[in-house]
């Protein structure tokens, strides 16, 4: 696996042979790569093979303990279909499980500049002394049949994100109409995958009925084959006891989520939207009813990925970075840190700045002193150029505390 971690060895590489770094190697989420990019997963894939235990170790069990005597309990070699039945819907489910959390899920490509505002001209000649405005505007209204949507900036890929569009703190991704990010799939439900994350936990549920079924079916068989208690047949298998109450409980989780997504559905709702938005208390702009809903979902094209992963990185994002004519992001200026992914933002010193900037002017103004506090009458004009330098370093003393201007000294929109 490729984590995002080789992007600065890939970087490094590229330069010698002219062309960019594979765009898996240098990727900036948090996804690691499988099979030179071919697979895409989350930063906690490793729960992937603790799902698959889960699924893998029942019914193996299943199949040695029960299956297997079954096989010679039903007439015209049926016990032999249950054996195969098991076998097949576990390789079913297990394949569905690797489309959810081994493919894009609708990542976004980030953007390697911030978008420029509407209706600036990037080429009208700005004065000396006048600067355009710099702050992006924060939100935008973009109506959705007939309904008013806002859609945010997003800091840390630079765009605008798309309706249902959300970023993801765990991939660090924006991901195109974000369900949630799965613990276990190990990878964010979207787009994409959403289609196969609800068949493969609505698998898991059949399978755990199956699983739970023909453990009863066999218990019965041992209690009219012997003609005992249910009671004395069930402690004669105890492997269908521990699967009875294995699935019995297994099926509360997957079958609870079953039925929560098909609701979700059948409104059109994500699970972000329904515990940030509460579309019952309000209209949902998605909402085309039920048919339509379940139609969009199943039987509707899965649009391509964004992203090649296996191709080149374009050479005009490992150059420096445009000049955007003096805009920037919407949270530029404001306390520093990553407030899309949650992180404590760490605040400007500016009091201490604007001292040291005081002291430094101070120290060139005494060198440029003797010991009687007069100018070296020997250089005056390099007298008033120290003075010169001072006056201005006070000048962006002061400016760094004056709270309506940038770090670039200019004002943000008052």
């Amino acid at each position: 696996m490729n984590g995002a971690s080789a992007s600065a060895s890939a970087g490094a590489g590229a330069g010698a042979g002219g062309e960019g770094p594979l765009v898996y190697k240098a990727w900036k989420g948090s996804n690691v790569f499988f099979l030179q990019g071919r697979f895409i997963f989350g930063p906690d894939a490793r729960s992937l093979f603790v799902t698959m235990f889960l699924i893998v170790a029942p019914v193996s069990i299943f199949c040695a303990f029960v299956a297997r005597e079954l096989m010679d309990n039903f007439s015209y070699g049926l016990g032999v279909s249950v054996m195969i039945a098991a076998v097949l819907f576990t390789a079913y489910d297990l394949s569905l499980l690797l489309l959810t959390s081994g493919r894009d899920p609708g990542i976004i490509p980030r953007n390697a500049h911030p978008p420029e505002p509407e209706g600036f001209d990037g080429n009208a000649e700005v004065g000396a002394n006048q600067t355009p405005p710099l702050r992006l505007p924060r939100v935008k209204d973009v109506v959705v049949n007939g309904i008013t949507v806002k859609t945010k900036y997003c800091d840390t890929c630079m765009l605008y994100r798309p309706p249902r569009c959300s970023h993801c703190s765990i991939c660090n991704n924006c991901v195109e109409r974000f369900d949630h990010h799965c613990p276990w799939v190990g990878q964010c439900i979207g787009l994409r995958n959403y289609r196969f994350f609800y068949m493969f936990v609505f698998s898991t549920t059949l399978l755990c009925l199956y699983v739970f079924g023909f453990c009863w079916v066999y218990i019965i068989k041992i209690r009219n084959a012997e003609q005992i208690t249910i009671w004395k047949a069930m402690a004669k298998t105890p492997a269908s006891i521990a699967l009875i109450i294995y699935t019995f409980i297994a099926v509360w989780f997957v079958g609870g989520l079953s039925v929560f997504h098909l609701y979700l559905m059948s409104t059109n709702q994500t699970t972000y939207e329904n515990f940030r938005y509460r579309y019952d208390q309000r209209a949902n702009p998605y909402n085309r009813g039920v048919l339509e809903n379940i139609r969009e979902i199943f039987f509707t094209p899965i649009p391509p990925s964004k992203n090649n992963f296996r191709g080149r990185v374009p050479q005009e994002q490992g150059l420096r970075p445009r000049a955007t004519n003096g805009f920037m992001s919407p949270n530029m200026g404001r306390a520093v840190g990553d407030i899309e992914m949650g992180r404590k933002p760490v605040a400007w010193d500016e009091p201490r700045m604007a001292a040291e900037i005081g002291d430094l002017g101070a120290g060139l103004s005494n060198l440029l002193e003797d010991k009687d506090g007069r100018f070296r009458s020997a250089s005056p004009d390099l007298s008033r150029d120290a003075l010169a330098v001072g006056g201005g370093l006070e000048e962006q003393g002061s400016s760094a505390m004056n709270p309506g201007r940038t770090s670039w000294g200019v004002e943000t929109g008052r």
